[in-house]
């Protein structure tokens, strides 16, 4: 077993990420040239400033010239199933069919088992056996494409992911819900981290997707933020 917590590294980002939204958001309004447009911005606040008329507009094909990777570990499979089902990422991920286990695999036990001692226990003794019937197939010359079918969505693995600005805005708008399962929003908060060290200005939009929107469109809602049907007719009461 391992720290349950995930392990996030930014990994590659343009160095002149705002000055390239800029450009590309400027260039829809200019006649001037796009370079020209990048050789002569310096100004941060006149950037930020129409990115954030831009992208509030919904114009959100301007961000998707930024390119983020992110170098991820100690998360399940059963997190990463849920990572995977995001369309605009590229994902390159430790294989179970080339990486053989040689002892007890790494395994994530989640929060509300972690802390009942009994359960844990048992938790614990089920990856034992688990690990014991792997290794015993693959000592008997299964390959471990085959042994690996009974490996468990707790097994801890790795990855690397990568996914322009949108798609990143789009990830945390969703899986920062407080609804959203406790180790994808665990991940999914360490990726923004460590990307808004590096570019602040982004805290406004990785967030979730009611802190955006003023309201919650989700059938059932924590209580955060009313619900839109609520939200609207307020609107219109006003």
């Amino acid at each position: 077993m391992v720290d349950n917590k995930p392990i996030v590294k930014l990994i590659a980002k343009p160095n002149n990420l705002l000055k390239t939204i800029y450009t590309a958001c400027r260039t829809c309004y200019s006649a001037d040239s796009p370079i020209n447009i990048y050789d002569n911005t310096d100004d941060e606040e006149k950037m930020l400033k129409l990115i954030s008329r831009v992208i509030s507009s919904g114009h959100y094909s301007t961000i998707e010239h930024i390119q983020i990777s992110f170098a991820i570990s100690n998360v399940s499979r059963a997190c990463t199933h849920q990572l995977v089902r995001h369309r605009h990422m590229s994902f390159s991920q430790k294989s179970q069919r080339y990486v053989k286990e040689k002892g007890q695999f790494d395994y994530i036990i989640p929060p509300t088992i972690e802390k009942n001692p009994e359960l844990k226990s048992k938790f614990e003794e089920f990856m034992g056996e688990i690990s014991k019937k792997y290794l015993e197939f693959t000592e008997a010359g299964i390959p471990a494409e085959d042994a690996r079918f009974v490996l468990p969505n707790a097994c801890s693995s790795s990855l690397v992911a990568s996914l322009n600005l949108r798609e990143m805005i789009h990830l945390a708008n969703l899986r920062l819900c407080t609804r959203a399962q406790y180790e994808i929003r665990m991940m999914t908060k360490a990726m923004c981290d460590v990307l808004i060290a590096e570019e602040p200005w982004l805290k406004d939009y990785l967030v979730p997707k009611c802190v955006r929107l003023g309201y919650c469109d989700e059938d059932k809602s924590c209580g955060r933020m009313p619900k839109k049907e609520d939200f609207l007719k307020a609107e219109v009461t006003v």
